[in-house]
C-alpha cells in the first residue's frame, strides 16, 4: 500500500503544488468559516479544473454541514472538504473480471496516451499471472500499429494485426478467435483515435461492438476511455461525447504526473458518473496505479 500511495503522491505533485496548496494555506491560516472564506475556496476549486458545477456542489455541501453541525474554524473545514471530495470519488468501477476470456476495449482520441496505457494495462495483467493478447484495431494509422507491436514486444505480448487501412472489425474478429484458441485471459483492443466529434469513428466503434458480440454475446467486458489529465475541462468534454455515442465503463487517466489539473477527476466522477479506474503516474511501463479514492484524497491534501 505504501508503494501505491507513493505513486499517487508523486503523480499528484503538480496538482498539489497548484490548486490544493492554495486550499491548504487557507486551513493553515486558521481563519473563521464565513462567506468570504467559502467564496475564496470556491474560486480556488474552479481554477483547479474541478469544474464550476462540481465546485458549486462541494461548496453547497460544506455550507449545509457548517450550518447543521456548527463548525467554526478552517481547521474543521479541512476535514469536511476531504470527506466531501472522497464522497464524490467513491463511485466504484463496476466491471469485474470474468472466468475465461476478458475482452477490454480502449477508446479515446489520439494524443491521450491510449496505446501506452494499453501496454501498461497488459503489463499489469501479466504481473498478475494472466495471459494477455493485444489487438491493433487502430488500422487507419500505420504508426499506431507499429507502436503497439513495439510495446507488445517489450512486455512479451503477441499483437494481432493486419495491414494499415484494413477493416478494424476484421482485426478484432481474428484477435478473438486467436484468444479463444490460445486460452488467453485478457484481450485488449486498441481502437482508432480520430476526433471524438467525428460520426464515422463512433459508427466504427459500434461495428466493432457488433462483431465482438456475435462471437461472445456478453462482451466487451469493459470499455476504458483514455483521457489526458493535462487537458482539464476538455477531458470532460471528450468523456461526455464518448459516453453519449458509445458505452464507457471506466477511465484510464493518463499523464497525471505532468499536470496541475488533477482536480478534473472530481468533475468526471460527479458530472458524468464514470469512475476513474486507472491512473498513469509516469512514463515507465509500471508507472500505473489502480485508482484508490481514499489514497487519492490523502495525496491531494498532503502537506510537504
Amino acid at each position: 500500500m505504501n508503494g501505491l500511495f507513493s505513486k499517487i503522491q508523486s503523480g499528484l505533485k503538480k496538482t498539489r503544488e497548484g490548486v490544493f496548496s492554495k486550499i491548504n494555506r487557507i486551513f493553515i491560516a486558521k481563519r473563521k468559516i464565513d462567506d468570504e472564506l467559502l467564496e475564496e475556496l470556491e474560486e480556488i476549486l474552479i481554477s483547479g479544473d474541478v469544474g464550476v458545477d462540481t465546485s458549486l456542489y462541494i461548496i453547497d455541501m460544506l455550507k449545509q454541514r457548517v450550518r447543521a453541525e456548527k463548525y467554526e474554524s478552517s481547521e474543521e473545514l479541512e476535514t469536511l472538504i476531504q470527506e466531501e471530495v472522497a464522497g464524490i470519488l467513491l463511485k466504484p468501477a463496476t466491471s469485474d473480471a470474468v472466468d475465461g476470456l476478458n475482452i477490454v476495449m480502449m477508446v479515446g482520441v489520439n494524443g491521450t496516451g491510449k496505446t501506452t496505457s494499453i501496454a501498461k494495462l497488459g503489463y499489469y495483467q501479466k504481473s498478475q499471472n494472466k495471459k494477455v493478447l493485444l489487438a491493433a484495431a487502430d488500422t487507419f494509422r500505420a504508426a499506431a500499429i507499429e507502436q503497439l507491436m513495439i510495446w507488445g514486444e517489450r512486455i512479451g505480448c503477441e499483437v494481432i494485426h493486419h495491414q494499415a487501412n484494413a477493416d478494424p472489425s476484421a482485426v478484432v474478429f481474428d484477435a478473438i478467435s486467436a484468444a479463444q484458441s490460445r486460452g488467453v485471459d485478457y484481450l485488449i483492443v486498441d481502437t482508432a483515435g480520430r476526433l471524438h466529434t467525428k460520426s464515422n469513428l463512433m459508427a466504427e466503434l459500434n461495428k466493432i461492438f457488433r462483431v465482438i458480440q456475435k462471437q461472445i454475446p456478453e462482451a466487451p467486458h469493459e470499455v476504458i476511455l483514455s483521457l489526458d489529465a493535462g487537458t482539464g475541462q476538455n477531458a470532460i468534454n471528450q468523456a461526455r461525447e464518448f459516453k453519449n455515442a458509445a458505452r464507457v465503463d471506466s477511465i484510464f487517466l493518463t499523464k497525471l504526473d505532468g499536470t496541475a489539473k488533477g482536480g478534473v477527476v472530481l468533475a468526471i466522477n460527479r458530472e458524468l458518473g464514470i469512475p476513474v479506474k486507472y491512473i498513469g503516474t509516469g512514463e515507465k511501463i509500471d508507472d500505473m496505479a489502480l485508482f484508490d479514492p481514499q489514497l487519492f484524497v490523502q495525496a491531494l491534501f498532503l502537506r510537504e
